[in-house]
């Protein structure tokens, strides 16, 4: 009688975590249309991969907001513009408020 082979190790699935579903206000897309128009698109959609990926991750740095956007995140665009959102955890959504200056 021949010796069964040894059997192969069973693979560990590596889940990776879905990644988060991106909403935007009609105010963030029109946002987006002055962003590209000013040349900071490249900057903006890096942040949107990151949002996507992980609205928590830092680095780049987020400020958690108070008063009239209370419950909401900022990240900087560049020195004037911030990208503002909500993250919606047990949807997994991350919904974009503005994409321009939340000080206007």
């Amino acid at each position: 009688m021949n010796p069964r082979p040894p059997s192969k190790p069973k693979r560990q699935r590596e889940t990776q975590p879905r990644p988060w579903q991106l909403l935007y206000t009609n105010q963030a897309r029109k946002d987006a249309k002055r962003i590209a128009a000013s040349n900071l698109r490249p900057q903006a959609e890096a942040i949107l991969a990151i949002l996507a990926a992980n609205p928590f991750q830092n680095p780049p740095p987020f400020e958690k907001l108070v008063g009239d956007l209370a419950g909401a995140y900022s990240r900087r665009i560049n020195i004037q513009h911030r990208m503002v959102y909500q993250v919606l955890k047990k949807e997994r959504i991350v919904k974009v408020l503005r994409m321009w200056t939340h000080y206007e």
